[in-house]
């Protein structure tokens, strides 16, 4: 956590945690800090940990080692004040059939106290929703579209999202990506574990990679992207010299005087400066996409 961070309250804070399931260990030391007001990324592949992780968070599951605390207090034993105070959509909603889409959200909704009209009403048309319709007919897509709803419509500190375009359409999903915009405006707290990087990296500032129930990179998504490789292409006048063999260069490819290649930060200024003696006619310089920053992660070996 860098020292920004540190003056802010957790609203999440996972220190160590282990979670066995049998002889599988699900959740291996696990850290996650979640500050108040942050759009946070949880991301990992499938068996990673993310919803053991969430389940725990949610008082669902008791931790069989380590640290957690939500709002400051243990969420096993404290959950039910704790649902009070956030929302959540699970990766797979289940509903009552016999209801209508709109019935369901309605009796969410006094689950937890009710909600403001006006608001359920917007959210229903922005992301197309029919609430007449009955549920036993409902896509996968709508399922999430009725758990989406309700959790918005609950003005709360925390929301925590599996998973939840799973199923949408690209304009839904478009649609959520502005829910989300619009609680960061309203300093609201977001936990969304997603295997959609293009969605983490539209809407999260920070953001947590995980593997194995391990944490294998945490931060401000700007700060880790800027400890990874930038992605070079240099255009010169002259011959440009071989830099293949320049420790934290990789992937070059060269077309005449044209040199494309990822270089880490050490290598940088090395590779400027032979590219300074070819004469430079044209530099683009491009920070590496969170899906890059995820894939680089998973080729390499975690001790």
């Amino acid at each position: 956590m860098d020292d920004h961070d540190a003056t802010l309250v957790s609203v999440i804070d996972v220190r160590g945690v282990q979670k066995d399931f049998g002889s599988t260990r699900a959740l291996d030391g696990l850290n996650l800090t979640v500050a108040a007001g942050q759009i946070h990324g949880f991301l990992g592949p499938n068996g990673a940990g993310k919803t053991t992780t969430l389940r725990l968070l949610l008082g669902l599951l008791r931790r069989d080692g380590g640290y957690a605390t939500l709002f400051g207090t243990d969420p096993w034993t404290n959950s039910v004040a704790l649902h009070r105070r956030l929302s959540y959509v699970p990766g797979d909603v289940s509903l009552w059939p016999s209801l209508s889409g709109g019935e369901c959200i309605d009796y969410l909704l006094r689950l937890r106290g009710g909600a403001d009209r006006s608001r359920v009403t917007q959210l229903q048309h922005q992301f197309d929703f029919n609430p007449r319709t009955k549920v036993s007919s409902y896509s996968k897509g709508n399922r999430q579209k009725v758990a989406l709803i309700a959790a918005l419509a609950a003005d709360v500190e925390l929301y925590i999202f599996d998973e939840p375009t799973d199923g949408l359409d690209p304009l839904m999903a478009e649609a959520f990506r502005e829910q989300v915009n619009t609680l960061r405006e309203h300093e609201r707290t977001v936990l969304l574990s997603s295997h959609v990087l293009a969605e983490v990296d539209a809407v999260c500032d920070h953001v947590t990679i995980i593997r194995d129930g391990q944490t294998i990179e945490t931060g401000a998504l700007s700060e880790l992207r800027h400890l990874q490789r930038q992605s070079l292409t240099i255009e010169t006048e002259l011959e440009f010299a071989d830099i293949s063999a320049i420790p934290g260069v990789h992937d070059v490819e060269r077309t005449n005087n044209i040199v494309r290649c990822t270089v880490e930060p050490t290598a940088l200024n090395e590779v400027l400066t032979h590219a300074s003696a070819a004469h430079v006619i044209n530099l683009e310089t491009r920070s590496p996409s969170l899906e890059e920053m995820f894939l680089r992660y998973y080729d390499r070996d975690v001790s």
